[in-house]
Order: C-alpha cells, then structure tokens, then sequence
C-alpha cells in the first residue's frame, strides 16, 4: 500500500500536478501509513524564510486550516463553562462597544458558520489591504473592525468566507479562558495529543491571527485529525453537522468544510487536513502555492489520485 501510493505520487510530480508540494502526511487508525516531504521555498505568514528542506520535525504554515483548529478549540472551551453557546447573541458578548448594542439577530452560531451576513471579502490576494482579513489585522480594534462591517444580508442565509468570524471566536476562547488563545490551544489541546512546538503568528496587537496563523508538523496536525475521528465530544457531532450549504455539493460545519463522507480543514497555499471517517483515515497536505488561483488543485490530486485509491475497496 505505501508503495502504491508512493509510485503515484512520483507520478503526479513527475507530471508538474503538485508543484510546491511540501509534505504528505497519511495516517489509518493509529499507525503512519505514509509519509512524503519535499523541498522548496517557503513563507511564515508572508515573511519568506528562503529554500526549506522539510521533514517532520518542520513547522509549516496552516493558513486557513487555522480555523478549524479554534473551532474545535471553542467546543473546549465550551464544555469547560468559559464560552456562550452558539444559540446566545453575538453582540452582547462583546459590552465594550456600547454604541454596537442595537445591532440584534447576530449570534455566536452565525460567526461559527460564517453566516453573519457582514460585508466581507476575501477574494483579493492577502498581500493587499484590501483583503478583509489583512484590513482587520491591520486595524486598531480587530474586533471592532468586524463588528461594525455593514449588514448586507439576513444573517443566518448565506455563507460569506470571513476571517472576521473566526477572530471573533478566537476573542472570545482567549477572554472567557483568561488567557491568550494560543496558551489555551496548548493546554487543552496541544500537550494531550503531544505535541510541543508550534508557533502561533500574532497581528499588531500581539493577538494570534485566529483565522489564518497556526504553525504545525503535518504530523501533529494529522495527530488532531486522529482526535477529531476518535474523540466521543458531543461537540465533534455539532461541529461537522451540515449548517449551511456552500456550493459545489459542500456544506459548511462550525468552522469545517464537510463533503460527501469527508471533512477538512482547508488553508490558502494548498494547506489541508482531510478526515474520511469511514475509512479511519486522516489525509494532511502541505504547499507553498500561496494565492495562487490553482492552490487547491495540488491536495485534490494528492487525495484523489494518490491516497484514496490506495485505500479504497477495489482501489
């Protein structure tokens, strides 16, 4: 089986399908059945760190697989007492923007689900400041610059990609915690599954970029999958529950994408950690395509052409 899928992913290479691949991490169950890295260069958060050869003690950026992490972080924090339920307004989480309180019908489910109805819009590179997400990072108040985005939709109707959601949920762990949201990834999260390093890029204010910044080894990242399939947390099933439809056969979880019989988190650059329950299989996928338009075309060849016919019955 792992020759099989190494012969296929030499192929895919070969043929310039996965350029700027970095790494391939697949595991079944318990056991690492297969594992690839490459070498190229590369980028923490923009910052280029020059020609990486990679391996799997290398740190390397999540990007938008970010949020999946703190959507499971906020189902933590819920069950532990420290954050409202999904069902509790939005506005009346954040009292220090008295002149926002008229704003109603918001809730904290809308931002896990991406459903606020803001205006937002993440379609233009993230090296521009017109890019939501990099305004927000740039502005004084994070939380105030997503808050007072326009109404432009009833909330609740329509997906809309935005960052903005996710840092809303990351301030919200990091205040009904106590501490930042990185120390609270660490404890509850991190060091039970074993995993000691990882980095967390911080904006301006020294808040970590709960939508884009988490930095992990495709192995630990592989590691959450596996907790993601085995854990029996009730939030793992409202988490991966289908809220909204997205396009494209997709719908979205709390933070998830969810597709016929699979769920990932997906990240900017070719970033993925793809979880087939059915199959006990976690899928991670590193690259450097970084907003480029074709990014995602290098983790579907490596799942679809590479691992799951691997695996698959009659495969």
């Amino acid at each position: 089986m792992p020759m099989d899928m190494e012969a296929a992913l030499a192929e895919i290479v070969r043929e310039g399908r996965a350029p700027d691949l970095h790494g391939v991490v697949v595991t079944r169950g318990r056991d690492l059945i297969f594992e690839y890295y490459g070498e190229g260069p590369d980028v923490a958060w923009n910052a280029p760190l020059g020609t990486v050869t990679f391996g799997p003690d290398t740190l390397h950026d999540l990007r938008s697989v970010t949020k999946s992490v703190v959507g499971l972080l906020y189902g933590m924090a819920l069950e532990g007492g420290h954050v409202p339920d999904p069902a509790e307004p939005l506005y009346a989480c954040f009292p220090e923007y008295p002149d926002l309180a008229g704003r109603t019908g918001l809730t904290v489910g809308h931002a896990l689900t991406m459903t606020l109805g803001l205006e937002w819009d993440e379609s233009v590179p993230y090296t521009s400041p017109a890019n939501s997400e990099i305004a927000m990072e740039t502005a004084p108040d994070r939380y105030r610059y997503v808050l007072e985005r326009p109404s432009v939709e009833e909330p609740g109707t329509t997906w809309r990609y935005c960052g903005g959601a996710s840092t809303l949920l990351g301030g919200l762990i990091a205040r009904g915690t106590g501490v930042p949201l990185e120390e609270f990834a660490r404890t509850a999260l991190f060091e039970p599954l074993g995993i000691t390093a990882f980095e967390w890029a911080r904006g301006g204010d020294g808040v970590a970029a709960a939508a884009s910044g988490l930095r992990l080894t495709p192995r630990d990242l592989a590691g959450i999958g596996r907790y993601v399939l085995e854990s029996d947390s009730p939030w793992i099933s409202r988490m991966l529950t289908p809220y909204v439809a997205i396009g494209e056969g997709l719908d979205y979880g709390y933070q998830w994408f969810l597709g016929p019989g699979w769920v990932a988190g997906v990240g900017n650059g070719g970033q993925r950690l793809y979880v087939r329950p059915d199959l006990g299989l976690v899928v991670v996928v590193t690259s450097g395509r970084y907003n480029l338009p074709d990014a995602q075309e290098t983790p579907v060849f490596v799942i679809e052409e590479v691992v799951l016919p691997a695996l698959l019955p009659g495969g």
